[in-house]
C-alpha cells in the first residue's frame, strides 16, 4: 500500500486529559478528529458476551468481550476510539510516520486489523497497566485498509483508565514503543512522542503568558494543549471541569473547513469527543452542530445477550443532551479488514 501524497497540512487530531483533584472526582479525556474530507462517524454500543476476531483470515486472535463499550465507528467499518463500562478509554490519532510490525506470509503470528484494535483492548482490559503488560508479552502483525481514496491508516494510540494512568502506544520501524506515565496529558500526531517531549522542554523555558505557537501543526497544538491543561485549576466541580476541558480543546481545534490559498481545504476539526471515565458518559459534538450530545453507559443494558445499538449520526444536528433514546438495535459493524 502507498501512502496518499499529502503535505504537512494534511493531518490532524489532538487529545487532552483533565485530571481533577477536588473533592468531587473528575477524570475527562477530550479528543478532536481532524481531516480534510468528511469522515462519516456513527456511535455503536456493544454489550459484553460477543465473539470477535482480529482478522477474517489467517492467524488471528479470537476473543469474547468481557465489557460493554461505546465506540466511534468511521465508514461503518472501523473503530476510531471508544470507552468501556469500566472507564478505560482508547483513542487512535493519525501518525503518518507509523510503521507497523508485519507478520510473514503463512506464519503463525497473529494479525490485528486496525479496524478492531480499539475493540480488542476495550473488550478485555480495565487498566492501562494490563494493556502495557499485554504488549510486553505478545507479538503480532498489524494490517489496515486504505480509506479516503487511498490513504493508509497510520495510527498511534493513547489509553487512559479510571485511575488516571496513561499509556501511549506507537509503532516505528516495525516495533512497539510504549510510554507509560500518569502525567501524560496531551497527544497529537507525528513525529514520535519522544520528539514532542524534547520540544516541550524547549517551550517550558518560554513564558507561555507571553507567547505560544499558534499554527495548526502537530507540534504547535501539542505545545498549546500542554500549556493550557497545565494552567487550568484541577479542583473544579464537574461542569466547571467539563467547561475548562472544552475550552482547552477549542484552543487546539482547527477551524471547520479551514483553507489556505492555493492549497484548498485542509485538515480541520470535524468532531470532538469527551469521555467521562468516572460517570461513564461519552460526549460528542460535530463541528456543524449547535449542541453536545452524549451516551450514558450506566443506564444501558450491557450484559451478554443484549443487542448491539447504533446512533446514526447522518442527521447529527438533531441530537442534544442524552441520546440514549435514539440508539437503535443493529447488526455489528463490518470491519474494513
Amino acid at each position: 500500500m502507498t501512502l496518499q501524497t499529502q503535505d504537512k497540512f494534511g493531518f490532524g487530531c489532538s487529545r487532552v486529559v483533565y485530571q481533577g483533584t477536588g473533592s468531587e472526582p473528575v477524570l475527562l479525556v477530550g479528543r478532536t478528529l481532524d481531516w480534510m474530507n468528511p469522515i462519516p462517524t456513527d456511535i455503536y454500543v456493544y454489550p459484553a458476551g460477543i465473539a470477535k476476531e482480529s482478522m477474517n483470515t489467517g492467524a488471528k486472535y479470537t476473543w469474547t468481550s468481557k465489557y460493554g463499550t461505546a465506540l466511534a465507528v468511521s465508514y461503518d467499518g472501523g473503530a476510531t476510539e471508544g470507552m468501556n463500562e469500566k472507564g478505560l478509554v482508547m483513542n487512535g490519532l493519525f501518525c503518518r510516520k507509523s510503521q507497523y510490525p508485519a507478520a510473514k506470509p503463512d506464519s503463525d503470528t497473529p494479525v490485528m486489523s486496525l479496524a478492531v484494535i480499539v475493540s480488542f483492548f476495550l473488550d478485555q482490559f480495565t487498566t492501562v497497566a494490563e494493556v502495557a503488560e499485554w504488549f510486553d508479552n505478545n507479538g503480532f502483525g498489524i494490517a489496515g485498509a486504505t480509506f479516503d481514496s487511498g490513504t493508509v491508516a497510520t495510527i498511534h494510540f493513547q489509553l487512559t483508565d479510571a485511575t488516571g494512568d496513561n499509556l501511549v502506544v506507537e509503532f516505528f520501524d516495525g516495533k512497539v514503543n510504549l510510554y507509560h506515565d500518569r502525567e501524560i496529558r496531551v497527544l497529537t500526531n507525528e513525529p514520535a512522542y519522544s520528539v514532542h517531549q524534547a520540544v516541550q522542554q524547549y517551550w517550558d523555558a518560554i513564558n507561555g503568558e507571553t507567547f505560544l505557537p499558534g499554527s495548526h501543526s502537530s507540534f504547535d497544538r501539542f505545545i498549546r494543549g500542554t500549556y493550557w491543561i497545565n494552567h487550568v485549576p484541577t479542583n473544579l466541580d464537574y461542569w466547571q471541569a467539563y467547561g475548562s476541558l472544552s475550552s482547552v480543546m477549542g484552543a487546539i481545534t482547527v477551524p471547520f473547513l479551514y483553507e489556505v490559498p492555493d492549497k484548498g481545504t485542509l485538515s480541520s476539526t470535524q468532531w470532538r469527543s469527551i469521555s467521562d471515565l468516572i460517570n461513564m458518559r461519552y460526549y460528542f459534538k460535530f463541528a456543524d452542530s449547535y449542541a453536545d450530545f452524549w451516551i450514558d453507559l450506566t443506564t444501558l443494558d450491557l450484559k451478554p445477550g443484549a443487542p448491539v445499538l447504533k446512533l446514526d449520526c447522518t442527521n447529527h444536528q438533531a441530537y442534544a443532551g442524552c441520546a440514549n433514546a435514539e440508539l437503535k438495535p443493529t447488526e455489528p459493524f463490518t470491519p474494513m479488514w
